[in-house]
């Protein structure tokens, strides 16, 4: 029994960076003019989940807010409903003359990119995705930085430990929309699964994306949650018994897809640590592939209000802790020591680059 909390203690010490500053927090509140002691004005708007998603925009938000606070500076925000709102909400914000303007979501793209030709004097920070043209072929653009992740590296260690849990020898998966930020977690699963089959002779298999054609299943939005259940419950009537939804707070149905089956299963959470936020459903909770959103948003944030804004893309990685892996929580007892130390290890070989993680949709920077 020491040796498995030996374990836990080793894969929280892998996430405890990325979870530092990725708590869920609170929803956009009104600042206070009377703190402010500082003339630099950061903004940021959301995509249509809002900035009370309690995932992607929320966690994006608080590294924004976390660094005004630090500044004594006010935050403005537009928050978005529906797709035709994200260019008037950029316009709205340009017009509030916000000195840094963070979009949230590959979404807003087009909207930031439009928008910073448009103002050339205004410093924006795209989360989670770069700037591209109308051919989808990524351009740079002087005052908008991307924010990036390479979370194919930790969806390599999630994938592992999933094979190495399933019982059934079926894995599966599903997204939001066909994103390079959904996709990119997708693939390192994926791969994952392959190394941990290479390793031990077994025939995992996933289901829902094949990474090859970079073709999979999704729900077509990140807000449908009907449509979530219906794929999850597919899924386990194929027989897989982890499933990684890559689909915000869409996890929720995919729990109660498994409690409505009556079968033993598990999720894989993204972004942040699922089990922070249901801990009563711990028992559907193996780990979590994380994505320090909230970390990036503050260096970025901070960095722009010191005069040391530039284009030069921030990519999250295990190495800097913007990317990671969860705790394995009440699944760590089910799960063979020796399992745990591998997933160890297989970091540890990723940050040295004896282990190569290649995805197609990784930063190439």
């Amino acid at each position: 029994m020491q040796r498995r909390t030996t374990l836990t203690g080793a894969l929280a010490a892998l996430a405890v960076t990325a979870l530092a500053l990725t708590g869920c927090g609170t929803a956009p509140e009104a600042p206070d003019d009377s703190a402010t002691t500082t003339d630099f004005l950061p903004c940021a708007a959301s995509d249509l989940t809002g900035f009370d998603d309690g995932d992607f925009n929320e966690l994006s938000y608080n590294g924004v807010k976390q660094a005004a606070d630090e500044l004594g500076a006010d935050v403005k925000t537009a928050e978005s409903s529906a797709e035709d709102q994200y260019t008037s909400n950029v316009a709205s914000l340009v017009d509030l003359d916000c000195d840094l303007i963070v979009t949230v979501g590959f979404a807003l793209a087009n909207a930031t990119r439009d928008s910073a030709r448009e103002n050339p004097d205004v410093e924006y920070a795209l989360i989670d995705s770069t700037v591209t043209d109308d051919d989808f072929q990524t351009i740079e653009l002087d005052n908008v930085k991307p924010v990036l992740f390479d979370t194919a590296q930790a969806a390599v260690l999630a994938g592992y430990l999933a094979a190495g849990a399933t019982s059934t020898g079926t894995v599966g998966t599903y997204g939001g929309m066909p994103f390079p930020s959904v996709t990119i977690f997708m693939d390192g699963f994926a791969d994952g699964i392959a190394f941990y089959n290479e390793k031990h002779g077994t025939s995992v298999t996933l289901i829902g994306w094949d990474k090859a054609s970079q073709n999979g299943t999704f729900v077509g939005s990140f807000d449908d949650q009907l449509g979530a259940k219906t794929i999850t419950a597919g899924l386990i009537d194929q027989g897989a018994d982890i499933i990684m939804p890559v689909a915000g707070t869409l996890y929720m149905s995919s729990v109660e897809a498994f409690k409505d089956r009556g079968v033993e299963g598990a999720i894989v959470g993204v972004n942040s640590d699922v089990y922070d936020r249901s801990p009563e459903d711990g028992a559907y909770f193996l780990t979590s592939v994380l994505k320090n959103l909230t970390l990036a948003a503050h260096e970025v944030t901070i960095a722009a209000a010191d005069g040391e804004f530039d284009n030069t893309p921030y990519v999250g990685t295990l190495e800097n802790g913007g990317v990671g892996i969860a705790p394995t929580h009440d699944w760590e007892a089910k799960l063979p020591a020796s399992l745990l130390d591998e997933v160890a290890q297989l970091q540890a070989d990723i940050i040295s680059g004896a282990f190569t993680v290649d995805s197609p949709s990784s930063p190439r920077v």
